[in-house]
């Protein structure tokens, strides 16, 4: 999957992901729910859009979405005294150390964490303002597939908005689609016009048997014994309730 950052919205976008000590996650997502908001304005070309923050067990992935330049923006952020104020109460509880003071300490964390965006799409026509189901879905990769699992589900989602577009459907479902990817790590952000259940095989990013074969030996499915079966409904909602991502904070700067 090449990598788009900017790609129909002329929105760029960057995930981090990293995990937190067991046992502390509760006090995590309280440092992540309650901090203020950093100005949004950067300069006169770039502004914050949005951040969406979500956790599944110990693993936290914050996305970012930026209009104009995502390093002066990232740059910016890190200075904010909210945002310093925040890394700093999340230090004890990284189950990978760093040290915010060191620069080289911290390129190195940040690095690690980055979370790229390998593919995105948006749905053509105007955006719905209201009742947009935000999700991310974290897939539980086999070792090794994480690329293959991107691929995949990047062209689903392009297929499933091409045959939606062709069947002229005045509400659309699958309003936009972001795979961010590293090594086995698969995040897939999506915007929906209708609840997760309600359109679970889109929702999980397939159609059709075929795909519902392929991606289930991609991925690590019924880790606790039981067998999930991506081909029919009721293993998809098993599937999505184990995937679905927690939502932590979801702010977008006014405004925009």
């Amino acid at each position: 999957v090449e990598t788009a950052l900017r790609f129909g919205d002329g929105l760029v976008r960057q995930a981090l992901t990293f995990t937190v000590s067991p046992g502390s996650e509760d006090t995590v997502a309280k440092i992540l729910a309650d901090y203020p908001s950093p100005q949004a304005r950067v300069d006169e070309t770039t502004r914050l859009f949005r951040t969406s923050v979500f956790m599944s067990g110990n693993r936290v992935v914050r996305a970012v979405e930026v209009k104009g330049d995502l390093t002066a923006a990232l740059r910016f952020v890190a200075r904010q005294p909210e945002i310093r104020a925040v890394e700093e109460a999340l230090d004890p509880y990284l189950e990978e150390d760093r040290h915010l003071d060191d620069p080289a300490s911290a390129r190195e964390f940040f690095a690690r964490a980055s979370l790229p965006v390998v593919h995105h799409m948006t749905a053509a026509g105007p955006r719905p303002t209201a009742d947009v189901h935000r999700h991310a879905l974290l897939y539980p990769v086999k070792t090794g597939c994480g690329p293959a699992v991107a691929s995949l589900l990047a062209r689903q989602d392009e297929l499933a908005v091409n045959k939606e577009t062709a069947a002229r459907q005045t509400a659309r479902t699958l309003l936009s689609s972001t795979i961010f990817q590293r090594d086995d790590i698969v995040v897939r952000l999506v915007d929906l016009s209708v609840p997760l259940d309600r359109s679970p095989a889109l929702a999980a990013g397939i159609s059709g048997r075929r795909a519902a074969a392929v991606l289930g030996r991609l991925l690590d499915l019924g880790a606790d014994g039981a067998v999930i079966d991506l081909s029919v409904a009721d293993g998809l909602r098993r599937f999505l309730a184990d995937c679905d991502m927690t939502p932590i904070t979801d702010r977008e700067a006014a405004g925009h």
